[in-house]
This record gives structure tokens, sequence and C-alpha cells, in this order.
């Protein structure tokens, strides 16, 4: 899952070696953080949010058929 959240947001990003995922897992939820450069932040959230919910959409799917736990994935400032 962390790939593919890399290969997403990546090029999206003028800093690409700065994008970070830490992955936080519990027993009934995995927590994706997304760490990038600041000045790259609004272009992974984008207007009115709708990248980020794009890139939540697709991880989302994803996961549901993947794992059997609850997936979020925080953006970090």
């Amino acid at each position: 899952m962390q790939q593919l959240i890399e290969v997403i947001v990546k090029p999206l990003v003028d800093y690409p070696d700065e994008v970070k995922i830490i992955t936080d897992e519990n027993d009934n939820r995995i927590v994706y953080k997304l760490s990038v450069h600041p000045s790259d932040i609004g272009k992974v959230i984008g207007k009115q949010g709708r990248v980020a919910k794009a890139i939540r959409t697709i991880v989302y799917s994803a996961a549901g058929s993947h794992h059997h736990k609850k997936t979020y994935i925080d953006i970090l400032d």
C-alpha cells in the first residue's frame, strides 16, 4: 500500500525525494501518515481537498480487497 501511495503522490510534487510514509497499524485499523515538503502540501491536498479525496478513494478501494482492517490516510504538515 505504501508503494501505491508513493506512485500516486510523487509525480504531483516538486520534491519527490521528501515524500515519506509512516505506517501505524493496530488490531483493527491501519493509518498511513503521508509527509511531503511544506511547499507541496497544497498540491497533495488540491482545491477543496479534491486531490486528497481522490488519493484516499483509490487507496481505500485497493485496501478494502487487500486488508480486513479499516484504512486511513493522514496528510501531515
